[in-house]
């Protein structure tokens, strides 16, 4: 995990170790990122994101055509994933069990909660509310975990165009969808189209601060975010 910066003040770092520790649920975890970004040296525009998310989502629909809800499946990059595991019990060397990983799902759906799950959807423009996750669960594979759930949607909506964008409104997680089967609509109509766009390159002016303070100061109501944001949009007939 690329934890970069030339120097950060005192209040600055102990809000990222809270970030990281409620995102990881792992005292071990924020101990050592906090001594990567001491130690570590590079240009403060370098210093976001800290954590990289590859996903898969499927939109879900009901026999009436309806839209239930969105489930998604996070990869986590493998240097986050190392540090989250820190002091996990589990039988198996190099294995853990989805029940040996169930308190450390509970950390994350949690600790998601005030950011929204970073999941935003409308129905024909407009916002739909989502419930806390259900079904949610951890799995590690290739020396990565993935977070799998589901955010149903408060009412279901029978609409012809729902939409639903991802990101982290202070970029501290960047995401982006798998190359392969990246979104997929589970009970839709065969004429429904979806489309799929992914975030371009990094929108900033030049005169903009990127220091960590600048970071610092961001929250879950901030827009940076959104210039990162992977948005789906499906248009059924």
């Amino acid at each position: 995990m690329a934890w970069v910066t030339q120097s950060i003040a005192a209040g600055g770092l102990r809000r990222l170790v809270r970030r990281s520790l409620s995102l990881i649920g792992s005292l071990a975890a924020a101990l050592a990122a906090a001594a990567c970004m001491l130690t570590s040296a590079a240009d403060h525009a370098q210093a976001h994101p800290h954590v990289w998310v590859t996903m898969r989502s499927e939109l879900l629909y009901a026999a009436d055509g309806s839209v239930t809800g969105v489930r998604h499946a996070w990869t986590f990059d493998d240097m986050f994933s190392a540090f989250a595991l820190e002091g996990i019990a589990h039988k198996k060397k190099g294995a853990y069990t989805r029940e040996e990983l169930a308190p450390l799902a509970e950390v994350n759906v949690t600790s998601l909660k005030e950011y929204g799950y970073f999941t935003r959807a409308w129905a024909d423009h407009k916002k739909v509310k989502i419930s806390d996750p259900v079904d949610y669960w951890l799995e590690y594979a290739d020396s990565t975990l993935t977070l799998h759930f589901t955010l149903p949607f408060q009412t279901a909506v029978a609409v012809k165009t729902v939409r639903f964008d991802i990101y982290d409104p202070t970029w501290f997680v960047d995401f982006s969808f798998a190359d392969k089967d990246p979104v997929a609509l589970v009970g839709a109509k065969p004429e429904c189209k979806l489309g799929l766009q992914r975030p371009g390159g990094f929108n900033v002016s030049q005169s903009q601060p990127l220091s960590e303070a600048f970071f610092n100061s961001l929250s879950a109501g901030s827009s940076f975010g959104a210039q990162f944001a992977n948005k789906v949009t499906v248009q059924c007939p």
